[in-house]
């Protein structure tokens, strides 16, 4: 079968369920496994390379207004490409192609190629969307093994947490400038991984925050995952956070608990490396308790004093 992911995660889970080699195009953003990034691109952006957080948002919320994704779809290529399978989302309003535009494509295409929406909200379904992309892509005994050894790596997760008596309050900002709540999946990986997500919930989507409301909710730790950035990027939007009022009489700063995780590869993308996402989350809020897995990437605790000239009162 010849598919087309038009997702980042979604090509993750063609090639977890070990379909990978039937993946003929994928979008601009797809980078994991390392092979994709070889396969024609179907999809650009909007977003100017060097624009900064605040820019991205206010095009992000121009975008809303009027209903038009920041991605588009070159036809062309699609249609060399001669897909049998198109795998989209509904999820996000302007994060993909929009859905409407995927459609028409595929009603132009010969064969009329088949075209499936994943449109998870908590790691659960994100997991049934794997089955769910097996069964049409001809795999879903892959897909269900490999679900099954995802579910066994939460399930050790959510095991060891059952002996943590004081879970610490914990905020996950997805976003600096403006600030968002974290939403979705990942107030419940917070919840597994051993603390309370005390501002984002559960299977909800992210939301702007006024930064009053992080001051009120004065979190045990601070977790920083900006959707799409990488460490590096997310790093360069630290001297914004630091600036917001109050910052450094936070209980997480005066406590040194205030980490980056790298939200572009791991929390944004609801596919398989959101169980990587549980176990770095949960060494991070407990390394008592989890210990970080061989080969596992670890949270990176802000050095506040050089990154944003605050001391820490530790």
């Amino acid at each position: 079968m010849r598919i087309v992911s038009l997702l980042p995660s979604a090509t993750e889970i063609v090639c977890a369920i070990g379909a990978g080699d039937q993946l003929v195009g994928v979008t601009h953003e797809c980078d994991y496994p390392p092979f994709v990034r070889e396969l024609p691109k179907v999809t650009t952006t909007l977003i100017p390379v060097d624009a900064s957080s605040h820019e991205i948002d206010a095009l992000v919320r121009e975008r809303l207004k009027s209903q038009r994704a920041l991605y588009s779809l070159n036809q062309n290529i699609l249609a060399q490409l001669q897909p049998e399978l198109i795998i989209t989302q509904a999820l996000c309003d302007v994060c993909a192609v929009a859905e409407s535009e995927v459609t028409d494509a595929a009603c132009r295409l010969p064969g009329r190629p088949k075209v499936i929406n994943l449109e998870p909200h908590t790691l659960g379904e994100v997991l049934s969307c794997m089955s769910f992309v097996g069964t049409a892509a001809n795999a879903l005994g892959q897909a269900d093994a490999s679900v099954a050894r995802l579910q066994q790596r939460v399930n050790v997760v959510k095991d060891r947490t059952r002996r943590i008596t004081n879970p610490p309050r914990v905020v996950v900002l997805e976003w600096i400038d403006p600030p968002f709540s974290s939403g979705h999946w990942t107030p419940e990986l917070v919840r597994f991984a051993g603390g309370i997500e005390v501002i984002g919930q559960e299977s909800q989507p992210s939301r702007t925050i006024p930064w009053q409301e992080i001051i009120s909710a004065d979190p045990d730790i601070l977790v920083v995952a900006c959707c799409g950035f990488d460490i590096e990027r997310t790093r360069k939007d630290l001297p914004i956070l630091a600036a917001y009022p109050g910052f450094a009489s936070l209980r997480c700063v005066r406590s040194d608990r205030v980490y980056l995780m790298d939200g572009n590869s791991y929390f944004s993308r609801p596919g398989p490396r959101l169980v990587d996402s549980l176990e770095i989350l949960a060494h991070a809020l407990h390394p008592e308790v989890h210990p970080l897995p061989p080969g596992q990437v670890a949270a990176i605790k802000v050095d506040l004093e050089r990154e944003c000239g605050i001391y820490s009162r530790r």
